[in-house]
């Protein structure tokens, strides 16, 4: 009986913070089953969208003006999301203590740089299924990563990913194809 019990406290106190995390942020939009262990933190207007059985360890940070889409039964671990257009993440994805920026805060150019940031400044990052990204890697604006893919510890990842490959490093590389 106190398997049961400890089962339906533990639902409970997932859907009271549901419930809370609802009233504190209105652009925040929470599956079913969504279970928040640790601390979520919106800012700047960011819309986010969390897919249901999706867990949320530790503080989990969403900021900027844009979208945030998150799949179903993915695991958020510690990671910042910097969204000016949009980051999509896909289904039964990991990320693990990672940031993802969809915008490089200032032009390029030498005599654009104190000028505000243009369109050319971001582009959106997809994340497709089933993908795991590791601890302190970077995710950078316009980045596709392929489903099945993994991104090492410590990568910043600045072109697309293809699926199914392991890539590591700064700038990233393919270290492993699981598909040969």
């Amino acid at each position: 009986m106190t398997g049961i019990r400890r089962g339906f406290v533990v639902r409970t106190v997932f859907a009271v913070k549901r419930g809370w995390y609802r009233l504190r942020y209105p652009r925040l939009q929470l599956g079913a089953g969504v279970e928040i262990r640790g601390r979520i933190r919106l800012r700047r207007g960011v819309r986010v969208s969390i897919g249901a059985h999706t867990r949320l360890n530790k503080l989990v940070r969403f900021a900027g003006p844009g979208e945030v889409r998150v799949g179903a039964n993915c695991l958020l671990n510690a990671t910042w999301i910097g969204s000016w257009t949009s980051v999509t993440i896909g289904d039964r994805c990991l990320l693990s203590d990672c940031e993802f920026l969809d915008n490089d805060f200032h032009n390029l150019a030498p005599d654009r740089r104190h000028d505000p940031p243009g369109p050319a400044t971001r582009a959106p990052i997809t994340v497709e299924d089933n993908v795991w990204i590791g601890a302190h890697a970077l995710v950078m604006k316009g980045v596709r990563i392929g489903r099945d893919s993994v991104v090492g510890a410590a990568a910043v990842v600045r072109t697309d990913v293809p699926p199914g490959v392991v890539v590591i490093g700064n700038p990233q590389q393919i270290a492993k194809k699981f598909h040969d």
